[in-house]
């Protein structure tokens, strides 16, 4: 039997996922040593992303074939806008501040996170088929689920342990949401040809890496040269 798509996938993007498992930001998230000014980093720039998010899945309910598929999407718009701001939450708490003072006046991208954000907006505006948006947009939750049952499965965290409530998070609220996501890009392929077919897994890996680049660059504190707004 032939291996699906979305085994393919998973199976390519492992080596991504160990690079960002071993990069600084999740080692120190282990180890409890990431700069505050680091998670502050991450979640003004992960609030823009997220509500980037919604705005994306709005963007494919037009393009959706069944009703099915128009519940799924109005369903995510609800729990990126309503429910993953739970896990910033979290974050925000060690930090020591409030979220919506971290968050508050924050307007422009970071550059890592304004590439990644064009990259699934290109798909949603230049692709009729919503499967080769659905590659892009799959690696967010993905990554992050693997993330955590790898942080779970290699440590052994105590209940104290200041990144526990963030790791159970991404461990337990993914599964049903990932297997709609990657059931919906094996049915896509099955009508597409080879050239569309690599299209599709180069959407997904490229969001992998632009995961990556997000982590990275909220360790780094990227900014661009010419801000000195948070300086």
């Amino acid at each position: 039997m032939s291996q699906s798509l979305s085994e393919s996938l998973k199976s390519l993007a492992s080596p991504i996922i160990n690079q960002i498992y071993n990069d600084d930001f999740i080692q120190s998230m282990l180890d409890g040593s990431t700069p505050k000014g680091s998670i502050e980093h991450y979640l003004r720039a992960d609030h823009q992303y997220l509500n980037e998010f919604a705005k994306i899945y709005a963007l494919l309910v037009p393009k959706a074939h069944t009703n099915e598929e128009m519940n799924f999407l109005l369903s995510q718009i609800d729990f990126v806008i309503n429910g993953e701001v739970d896990a910033h939450y979290f974050l925000s708490e060690y930090v020591g501040k409030s979220y919506e003072d971290i968050i508050k006046g924050h307007h422009h991208w970071y550059p890592s996170a304004d590439h990644y954000v064009k990259h699934m907006y290109y798909q949603v505006n230049m692709r009729e088929d919503i499967a080769y948006t659905v590659a892009a947009m799959c690696p967010c939750p993905y990554v992050y689920q693997q993330l955590a049952l790898k942080m779970k499965e290699h440590h052994s965290l105590e209940s104290n342990h200041p990144m526990l409530k963030w790791i159970d998070f991404y461990v337990e609220g993914m599964d049903e949401l990932l297997e709609y996501l990657f059931n919906w890009i094996d049915q896509s392929a099955e009508m597409m040809s080879q050239d569309e077919v690599e299209d599709v897994k180069m959407n997904f890996l490229q969001s992998c890496e632009h995961e990556r680049k997000f982590f990275n660059m909220s360790y780094q504190q990227e900014d661009w040269m010419w801000n000195n707004d948070e300086q």
